[in-house]
Formats: structure tokens, sequence, C-alpha cells
């Protein structure tokens, strides 16, 4: 297996959108920010040429027996979560996790995976609108309905479209570090990291109240200031709302709290400051806003099981 080789298993009736994730993160040569050079091999479920949901035909280079050469297999979704997958495809990723490949999927390729076996007493996700399907079919399986995607180490799974790509930058980020993931993500035009689950875009269209720009304006304010001590009164009265409108629209446009809210972007910029440069905890708990190591290491349990120390030392790496 090459470590810098990936492979996405393609087959008929592939959703283009789902098949080109993986390779608008991994595939195209973005040595000017710093990224390495990645190969990624498109291998066809079956016969090279398929036909894909959008109608037109693709000509994979490569077959299943080519992922031998990969380090990382992901099956970016499947046709139809009620059709069990040809036991081609099924043999193809058990024997590619036997080796010691590292195995995702993508949306309902979560389906494939489970169908192989490799979930069984794990925890997954899928797309939500086949929660229940997928709960029905695998009981074995513990489903986080409402994760962006799930990490059990050797097999990955993702949420639906676009959560593919959170899951890619994922994957991007444990292999190079937050800042050239995050230079990435920015030339991709999306967060580098998204918090929060399934769950806020399930039948939740986005308010368009006139509080809304407010909102952004004073959540711009606060990321930029989180060394300062900030509290749901200081926000209310920058975005000129009562404390109780503030709170309620808040939630109605980010499905988070104001305090969970905080804690997840000084979490994400302690993290940074830890990836990126060579303060001292104690430096980085100042401007993080966290006022002491213990809070920021407390913090770091709770949200990232592990300790300042021990993260650094393992992306700093």
């Amino acid at each position: 297996m090459r470590k810098n080789t990936i492979a996405v298993i393609a087959f008929e009736g592939i959703s283009p959108f789902h098949l080109t994730v993986p390779y608008v993160v991994f595939g195209e040569d973005r040595r000017d920010v710093g990224m390495p050079r990645y190969e990624v091999l498109v291998c066809g479920v079956g016969r090279r040429r398929l036909k894909t949901a959008a109608g037109f035909v693709i000509e994979t280079p490569h077959s299943l027996e080519d992922i031998k050469r990969a380090s990382t297999v992901i099956v970016p979704s499947w046709r139809n979560p009620e059709e069990r997958p040809p036991e081609l495809l099924l043999r193809a990723v058990r024997d590619a996790h036997a080796r010691g490949a590292r195995v995702v999927g993508l949306c309902l390729g979560a389906f494939v995976l489970a169908e192989a076996g490799l979930l069984d007493g794990r925890s997954a996700t899928t797309h939500w609108a086949w929660a229940d399907v997928f709960s029905k079919r695998f009981p074995d399986v513990r489903l986080n309905a409402d994760a962006l995607y799930v990490d059990e180490g050797d097999v990955l799974t993702s949420a639906g479209n676009a959560a593919g790509i959170d899951c890619c930058l994922y994957l991007l980020r444990e292999r190079v570090g937050a800042e050239i993931a995050n230079r990435v993500a920015r030339r991709l035009v999306v967060a580098p990291h998204r918090r929060g689950g399934q769950a806020q875009f399930i039948e939740q269209p986005m308010p368009t109240d006139q509080g809304s720009d407010r909102l952004s304006r004073v959540m711009e304010w606060a990321t930029r200031n989180l060394h300062h001590r900030i509290t749901v009164d200081t926000l209310a009265e920058r975005a000129a709302m009562s404390r109780r409108t503030f709170t309620r629209r808040f939630r109605n446009v980010t499905g988070s709290s104001v305090t969970r809210w905080l804690n997840e972007q000084r979490l994400a910029y302690a993290r940074r400051l830890l990836e990126s440069t060579d303060h001292s905890v104690e430096r980085i708990s100042e401007l993080a806003g966290y006022g002491t190591p213990l809070t920021m290491r407390l913090q770091f349990a709770q949200g990232m099981g592990t300790t300042p120390g021990a993260y650094r030392k393992t992306f700093r790496a």
C-alpha cells in the first residue's frame, strides 16, 4: 500500500457530485499551499464505462483490483440504500480493510460498509433521510444520525452530500495538519471545520428575519475578540436586542445556544494556535479567552477528549 494513494470506488448510477468530492479535496495539485501530492485512483465496479445518475457516461481508468495500492479506500455513496451491493464490491471493501487500509463510507456509502460487516458493534452515520432504514437493517451498528461524520479509526462514515466534504477535509487535516487543510478549505470556499450535526439541516430552513444581519456582525465581532470577557448580555447589547430576543434568534439561526457557540469558537481558536504557533498553553488560554490554563484543559478534555499538550504534539508532528 502507498501512503499517499487513495482509491475512490465508482459504480453504475453514481452521483457525479459524490464521485468528485474526494477528488477535489485530495486530487488537485495544491503544492502552492503546501499540500503534498496524492494519487487518486477512480476504480470502477464490474466494468470501466459507467453511466452516472446524471445520464452521461464516465470511463474509470482503474478496476477494484487496483485498490490494493491504496492506504485509504473511499466509497463515496451508493445508488440505492434498499439494494444490496454486489458481492464483488463487498469483498473488495472487506479485503482492503483486512489489509490495513482505512475504509471510508460517505453518505449512503455507509450502507456498503455496513453490508460488508465493517460497522458491526461500531458507531456510524449516514444521510438523515435514510437513518430509519439503516437502523432497521443494521441493528448491530450504533447509528448517530445527528453527526456530520464519525471516526472509528480504521473506518469512517459521513452524513449526506456536503458532509462528505467535511469528512474528506477531516482526513486531510489528520494527514497534513490544520494550517494546510484550512488553506485547502478556503480554496474550496467552504468552512474548514463545521460544528454541529445533521439536526440543524433536517427540515429547518434558515430564518430570514431582519435580525440575521445583525447577528452575523455580532458573531464576527465575537470571533475577533475572544480574548475579552464576552457574555450573552454583551452580545445582545451589541445586537441592539433584549437578551431574550437575542438568544431566541441566535438559536433559530445557528441551532446552538450562545454559550455553546462561544465555547466552540474558543476551542477552535485554541486548537489553531496550538497547531501553528509556539505560544505557551498559558498564553493561548489568555488569547482564546479561557482566563486560566486549567479552564482550557477542562474544555479540551470535554470537547476533544485529550489535553492541549497532547493535541499540539499530535498535530505539530
